[in-house]
């Protein structure tokens, strides 16, 4: 029954059954199988179609909002069992930063600390969130601002400078008048939330909008407008600094934060993999 239960939350949360037999690793018929039991069990429809997504009754909303928090602390009952016996973390990391720098850096944690187990996963960063909140995720390594996250407890670990890459690679001057049209990441992006606003204050116009800083690096290298990035995408692309435009100094930055639950995160080996890893950004950087 719990993984009946697990599967509605997690349809609730993607929305499609495609999306939700990806993330849970079944078949789309097997998703469909655990919600029909859960039907038949209830008595009641859970889900209905809308397009080609899949939306919560009435009921099936009751029933989330009922056992969420309830399986949330049935998975924190073992916590404590599972870190002790394995010595495991289980992490979630934003895509941009496991795609980038985080891989290194999470490397020389990992020798601070040779006895611990450490499984990361990767996604965007709302997703991260969704799974620390589920229990899914010990703790999460993210990017944006955390001002919508009130029931999480989170700490910026630093600030990774934005940089412009021009078009082509074609040095550039930021214009003293009007506005630098760009290509830079979407509206749902936690880090576009984080600097939207200090993006007008600098004079830039997002022009297009591009679900990856990867895919907008690309898009820049090979000629289609002007890219906004964090520094790191550029690095790791072998952009050269001198091509770019860094608005760090001008007070553009990405967020990077620490997140976990409030009943995990004074575990001690959630508290060591912290103090870890700020020293390593604090003594590195990105």
């Amino acid at each position: 029954m719990i993984e009946n239960l697990e599967t509605l939350l997690t349809l609730a949360r993607t929305g499609t059954m495609l999306e939700a037999s990806t993330e849970l690793r079944i078949t789309q018929s097997a998703v469909s199988k655990r919600i029909s039991t859960l039907e038949r069990y209830y008595d009641r429809k859970l889900i209905q179609k809308k397009g080609r997504r899949v939306e919560l009754t009435q009921h099936g909303q009751r029933l989330v909002d009922k056992i969420s928090p309830l399986l949330s602390e049935l998975r924190d009952l073992f916590i404590d069992e599972t870190t002790g016996a394995r010595g495991a973390l289980v992490i979630g990391v934003s895509d941009a930063i496991l795609s980038s720098w985080g891989p290194r850096v999470f490397h020389d944690v990992s020798d601070d600390m040779p006895e611990v187990f450490f499984e990361f996963h990767t996604h965007r960063t709302p997703v991260v969130l969704d799974r620390i909140r589920s229990g899914e995720f010990m703790v999460g390594v993210c990017t944006g601002s955390d001002s919508l996250d009130t029931d999480l407890q989170s700490e910026v670990l630093t600030l990774e400078s934005m940089v412009i890459i021009p078009s082509g690679l074609t040095p550039i001057r930021f214009p003293k008048r009007g506005e630098l049209g760009v290509i830079t990441i979407e509206d749902y992006s936690g880090a576009w939330r984080s600097f939207q606003d200090e993006v007008q204050r600098l004079r830039i116009k997002r022009e297009v909008a591009l679900e990856s800083f990867f895919s907008v690096a690309q898009m820049a290298i090979a000629g289609f407008g002007h890219g906004m990035v964090p520094i790191g995408v550029a690095r790791t692309l072998k952009v050269p600094e001198e091509c770019l435009i860094n608005l760090g100094a001008q007070g553009l930055h990405r967020p990077v934060r620490f997140v976990a639950r409030k009943s995990t995160y004074s575990l001690p080996i959630v508290a060591s993999f912290y103090q870890h890893l700020a020293a390593r950004l604090r003594g590195k950087g990105i």
